[in-house]
């Protein structure tokens, strides 16, 4: 995948970027970062980072960063990475939905539906690519 046309120092910086988005993101939802469970956090560069992180209560979540919206969910149903990305999308496609059935005039929101219909598909299409989970 894209990950082998960035140099290694590329590589690093990018996961150490996104790493910092995931940290931020889940310190902006009242969750505080204890860990992450290295072994089981994957990354797709440059497109996502999918980030198993244990809160300092103990509890786990998964974490999405990348070229796209940074999310989180707890650890419940999806034990690895790859069926988080199906979760973060299908999640997203409903959220647009949502948001698109609301027949708003606001063309922010309707720009953040597209966007996540957009992103949603683009994360489903790696979680289906077989090349990527090797």
């Amino acid at each position: 995948m894209a990950s082998e046309e960035l140099s290694q120092e590329q590589l690093s910086e990018w996961v150490r970027e996104q790493y910092q988005r995931a940290n931020k993101h889940l310190a902006e939802q009242g969750v505080l970062f204890d860990s992450v469970v290295t072994e089981e956090s994957r990354y797709l560069a440059p497109y996502v980072a999918v980030w198993k992180i244990k809160s300092t209560e103990g509890k786990y979540y998964w974490v999405i960063s990348g070229d796209l919206p940074a999310d989180v969910i707890p650890y419940a149903s999806e034990k690895n990475a790859k069926d988080t990305l199906r979760a973060f999308s299908m999640r997203w496609q409903l959220q647009a939905e949502q948001i698109l059935q609301n027949n708003t005039n606001d063309q922010l929101r309707k720009d953040f539906a597209a966007l996540l219909i957009t992103k949603a598909e683009m994360i489903y299409d790696l979680f289906a690519n077989p090349k990527n989970w090797q």
